[in-house]
Formats: C-alpha cells, sequence, structure tokens
C-alpha cells in the first residue's frame, strides 16, 4: 500500500512561485514512476508533471513546459513540483500520484495511488 501526502499550497499573486511537495510512505518508492495532476473547479482531472523512477524521464503537458519542474528525492521518498511564473489558469488542486508502470504515462488510469491533494490559487 501507498499513502501520498502533499503540502506546499497556497495562496499567491500572479508571476509568483511555489514548490509542492508530496511525501510517499512506502519502501518501494525509488521503484515507482509519479506524477502531479491538477483539478479546477468544474474540469477534470488532469495531467501536469511525470518523473520516471530513474529520474531519466520526465514529461509536461504543454501549459506548464518551461514554468514548472519536476524532481524527486528517492533517499526522502518525496515529490517535488517546482512552480514558477504561475497564472490564474495554474488555480486547481494538485494531486501527486504514484504508478508502477514505465513511461512516464499521462493518463489518469494509469496511476494506482493517488494523494488528497493541496489547494493553489493565483489571484491575478
Amino acid at each position: 500500500q501507498v499513502q501520498l501526502v502533499e503540502s506546499g499550497g497556497g495562496l499567491v499573486q500572479t508571476g509568483a512561485s511555489l514548490r509542492l511537495s508530496c511525501a510517499a510512505s512506502t519502501r518501494t518508492f525509488s521503484m515507482l514512476t509519479m506524477a502531479w495532476f491538477r483539478q479546477a473547479p468544474g474540469k477534470e482531472r488532469e495531467f501536469v508533471a511525470a518523473i520516471s523512477w530513474l529520474m531519466t524521464d520526465t514529461d509536461f503537458a504543454n501549459s506548464v513546459k518551461g514554468r514548472f519542474t519536476i524532481s524527486r528525492d528517492n533517499a526522502k521518498n518525496t515529490l517535488y513540483l517546482q512552480m514558477n511564473s504561475l497564472k490564474p489558469e495554474d488555480t486547481a488542486v494538485y494531486y501527486c500520484a504514484a504508478s508502477d508502470r514505465l513511461g512516464p504515462p499521462k493518463a489518469r488510469e494509469e496511476y494506482d495511488y493517488w494523494g488528497q491533494g493541496t489547494q493553489v490559487t493565483v489571484s491575478s
């Protein structure tokens, strides 16, 4: 069983930065593909970024490329999402997800474990 707990969300102004963290309670964290998804009010949950367990592969949604960075510290069982140049359209609940599939995949259905989410609000 994998438990994921996100933190680091908050209310910021346009152009600001935030770093989200996701702490995983599993001994197999280093073998999992990890990702961030987000869900805005009235919209479906969408892919944001993913990183392979070897950290050799990353993938990003077009809407965040060049602004967001995904990273992981396997020694600390922690996933990160550095978000720069935030925009109001980035406002959403951000979820951490884990998968034992390679890729890294972008589809929600490929991820087996989810955190409870952390709210990010960007004011204009």
